[in-house]
């Protein structure tokens, strides 16, 4: 029960990593709010304010309190920047990466009085970039800068802030990118390739590092980027 006790909230977790982080999370023990566009205890859209405003308040009165804050809405923006759209890059920052501010900004009093902690979702794009995927890259890595600036601005009120970073992982998102590609077989093989442990992530393996950033076992961590990527982006990779 490595979070028993714990107060959270998790946005995106209705499905894939968002879905295992809240189950993870209640096998350890805590009490948790799913809040989700379709799906979990609260419809919230991240790209309104007063959307997430309400989720964190209803949160809040559900639970009592509020100790673990999981950023974990987002979505995939694929193509090259002289192919993209504006309106798809203005939404892929409004979500991945705007959602996450208007989160904590709506969290931070009930974080700061429990002395809690932020977990955010980035990525393995957002440290190691990918052709075809700027947008998408350009938000991830604005998750990891953020993370490390609200560990800097949290840490006088004792909260403490890291995000995950993902390799590819086997969830609907994942789904949705592979089927825009030219060949979908091909590009799962060449996705799973990539890795040198020889296999796609699953939504369990994320969930599982949720769990230690947001638990007290991870006390003296903040500020983290942590890969949980199958060595992805440890360096080249022959096969």
């Amino acid at each position: 029960m490595r979070m028993s006790g714990k107060k959270a909230l998790v946005t995106g977790g209705g499905s894939g990593i968002g879905a295992a982080i809240v189950q993870r999370f209640l096998e350890e023990g805590a009490e948790v709010v799913s809040a989700d566009l379709k799906g979990g205890d609260v419809v919230c859209d991240v790209r309104s304010t007063e959307g997430v405003n309400a989720a964190v308040a209803e949160t809040v009165d559900r639970l009592g309190g509020l100790d673990t804050l999981v950023c974990n809405a987002g979505r995939t923006v694929v193509g090259q920047i002289h192919e993209l759209s504006e309106e798809d890059w203005d939404d892929g920052f409004d979500i991945n990466l705007k959602g996450i501010y208007r989160c904590v900004r709506a969290a931070w009093p009930h974080l700061a009085e429990s002395g809690g902690t932020i977990t955010s979702t980035a990525s393995v794009v957002g440290i190691w970039a990918s052709q075809n995927q700027a947008a998408y890259c350009a938000t991830k890595a604005g998750v990891v800068m953020l993370t490390k600036c609200l560990a800097l601005d949290g840490a006088k009120d004792g909260i403490r802030a890291n995000c995950v970073c993902p390799g590819f992982t086997e969830t609907p998102l994942l789904e949705g990118f592979i089927e825009q590609q030219d060949d979908p077989a091909a590009a799962r093989e060449a996705a799973i390739a990539l890795h040198p442990v020889g296999r796609l992530g699953t939504a369990n393996d994320m969930a599982e590092a949720f769990v230690y950033l947001s638990s007290d076992e991870s006390s003296w961590v903040t500020g983290e980027a942590l890969r949980v990527d199958g060595g992805l982006a440890t360096g080249i990779w022959g096969g």
